[in-house]
């Protein structure tokens, strides 16, 4: 029914390790952030050439970089992190094109169409002004991706802006004709407020999505959440599987959990989330 992935430093940074866990668990598409305790667009170009040869001997597939482009200053400044970065260089806007093209190295080299990216730290609502400004910072690099043979995805952020599913749709749209397209978080988009990311945040996104991350928020006493397996958390998953299925999503459904048990590992953590979203694709209809 759906092709599975994870981005394999959910399970581990040690990149083997994850790849061998993948292996075990029978999960053929492997997402690339972070490797051997570095970002994927920090690595060395020998570095790209042995996470592949690691890749191509035990027969797994790239699906995805899963890049930090654009998780920086809106106003080009020195960048003032907001969220995660896993593992890459606070970088300021002047030096964001040379991220990309690395990371456009790497989708080359693994043979994947596409490439993650964002839309700056969010720095308060999503004004017109805000969101021309993003969009005129998107032709660039949108140009050097069709040059290239890929695709950017954007993702829908809680840090950055646009960051539910119906306030990212109509930018995506602005610039379709341009390539963009999107990464479904609907995690992210339940963390940045959207009540109903499915079916409301889904929807509205819809025709634009490509590629889907999964994780499971639950909101906790203090007002903020938690991460659970996947089925244990707030989301209505179970529906959005359902969803995609019948509107002949033929994308992967890439985990990244952030989940792991109390006292256990991010391994441990991984691997009840597969469980959890094995049951649910079960259940789906």
């Amino acid at each position: 029914m759906f092709e599975l992935g994870i981005i394999t430093d959910e399970i581990s940074q040690q990149f083997e390790t994850a790849l061998d866990r993948m292996v075990d668990w029978g999960i053929p598409y492997a997402e690339l952030r972070g490797l051997w305790g570095q970002n994927v667009s920090e690595l060395s170009s020998d570095d790209l050439r042995r996470a592949q040869r690691e890749l191509d001997a035990r027969g797994l597939k790239v699906c995805g970089i899963a890049s930090p482009f654009f998780k920086c200053e809106l106003t080009g400044g020195q960048a003032l992190q907001t969220g995660m970065m896993h593992l890459a260089q606070d970088r300021a806007l002047d030096e964001q094109r040379v991220v990309l093209q690395r990371c456009i190295e790497a989708a080359h080299l693994f043979e994947t169409p596409f490439i993650r990216v964002f839309a700056f730290w969010r720095r308060g609502p999503v004004t017109p002004e805000i969101a021309d400004r993003i969009r005129d910072l998107f032709h660039a690099p949108l140009a050097l991706a069709r040059e290239a043979g890929v695709t950017l995805l954007l993702e829908n952020e809680h840090d950055c802006y646009f960051s539910t599913g119906e306030e990212t749709a109509p930018f995506i749209a602005s610039l379709a004709d341009e390539g963009l397209r999107a990464v479904w978080d609907p995690g992210n988009a339940f963390c940045a407020g959207e009540e109903r990311p499915y079916p409301d945040g889904y929807e509205a996104l819809k025709p634009w999505i490509v590629h889907v991350h999964l994780k499971d928020p639950r909101r906790s006493a203090s007002g903020g959440h938690d991460w659970m397996p996947l089925g244990q958390g707030d989301l209505d998953l179970l529906g959005q599987l359902n969803a995609l299925n019948r509107d002949g999503y033929t994308g992967v459904l890439s985990i990244e959990t952030h989940y792991a048990p109390e006292g256990g590992t991010p391994e441990q953590g991984s691997h009840e989330t597969l469980l959890g979203l094995r049951d649910l694709i079960g259940q789906a209809v």
